[in-house]
């Protein structure tokens, strides 16, 4: 377990390391040369989870367009850096690392969010029960396990400590380390780390096993919001707009319905999604599924999913002030859900 640990230095650079893709070498889609829309979506998945696009398509919303399983990851930085070199055709991330991906000119646009927080789903910042960490300068020093840097969960333990009248100065003496998710409990309970950061069905399992309590969430800081976002390469989205909207706006009727259906029948839909797909995936996890957390209707992106990070990268250093305008991150001309 302890070489799943990776020091902040380390990661840190791997993830600036993909990001920092020239636009020269990102392929901007992948539209066939007779010109017909392209009506299957390369995309990568998540271990025992249904994605939005998922659920989407088994409740019919895509019609004719169909999805291409490529693969699993935990890491959104990633996923996106997928979609942007042509590898998938949408990926999904925190909307940090959209912003930060935009910034090294990859030409991508966000088309709808998938998955923020709420009352029912946060990641909360746990230590051990006797844990001598009370306060934000409590931090100072320990080691924070997530599942990956200069992602959501990073920014948050920033802010945080931020808000909390930690300096820059001190704020860097508090260690984030990359831990695997379905290690971080273990991680935490073995001392390895002093503070896990657990969400969804890791955080409930957690908790109902008990000994630990929380010292913050996201949502106590900022709320419910929407955090993360489908992006797509600008090309792709001119070549295929028909395709774009019927996959944009499958995800947001697939939002709603799983927000206005019965929560048992959701997580039966996803218990069978999972099984049906036959790749032996443990589906025990599934019941603990609460929402996907988007904060607006439809999954429709306003300025403000975006300026905040903008506002974070810039203080970090890691844009340039006015580099990057809010409302060139994103469009909701592709959701039509609601529309008429």
């Amino acid at each position: 377990m302890a070489a799943a640990l990776t020091s902040t230095t380390t990661s840190r650079r791997q993830f600036l390391a993909l990001l920092g893709i020239s636009a020269a070498a990102v392929s901007c889609g992948t539209a066939t040369a007779s010109g017909a829309q392209i009506k299957t979506l390369k995309y990568q998945g998540a271990v025992g989870a249904v994605t939005l696009p998922e659920l989407a398509a088994d409740l019919g919303y895509l019609g004719d367009v169909k999805l291409e399983w490529v693969g699993n990851t935990i890491s959104g930085p990633q996923d996106i850096q997928s979609a942007a070199t042509g590898q998938i055709h949408f990926g999904g991330a925190f909307n940090g690392a959209v912003v930060k991906l935009a910034s090294s000119k990859a030409p991508i646009t966000s088309v709808i969010s998938y998955y923020g927080t709420d009352k029912d789903t946060y990641s909360g910042y746990y230590v051990l029960e006797d844990s001598p960490i009370r306060t934000a300068r409590d931090l100072i020093g320990k080691k924070v396990g997530m599942n990956t840097l200069g992602a959501h969960s990073q920014a948050m333990l920033e802010i945080y400590l931020s808000r909390n009248g930690v300096s820059k100065a001190d704020a860097a003496k508090v260690e984030a380390l990359v831990v695997p998710p379905v290690n971080t409990e273990q991680a935490l309970r073995q001392k390895q780390i002093e503070v896990a950061v657990l969400g969804g069905v890791l955080r409930d399992k957690a908790l109902a096993t008990g000994g630990i309590r929380p010292l913050f969430s996201d949502f106590e800081l900022l709320g419910a919001f929407s955090a993360g976002s489908y992006v797509m390469t600008k090309r792709f989205i001119k070549q295929n707009p028909d395709t774009v909207r019927t996959f944009v706006t499958a995800v947001a009727k697939a939002i709603e319905w799983s927000r206005t259906t019965p929560r048992e029948q959701v997580i039966a839909r996803m218990t069978d999604i999972v099984t049906k797909r036959g790749r032996t995936e443990d589906t025990s996890t599934l019941k603990y599924w609460h929402s996907y957390g988007v904060a607006e209707t439809g999954g429709r992106i306003s300025d403000k999913e975006f300026q905040l990070w903008l506002d974070w990268l810039g203080e970090r250093g890691e844009i340039k002030e006015g580099q990057l305008k809010a409302a060139d991150l994103y469009t909701n001309e592709f959701n039509d859900h609601g529309k008429g």
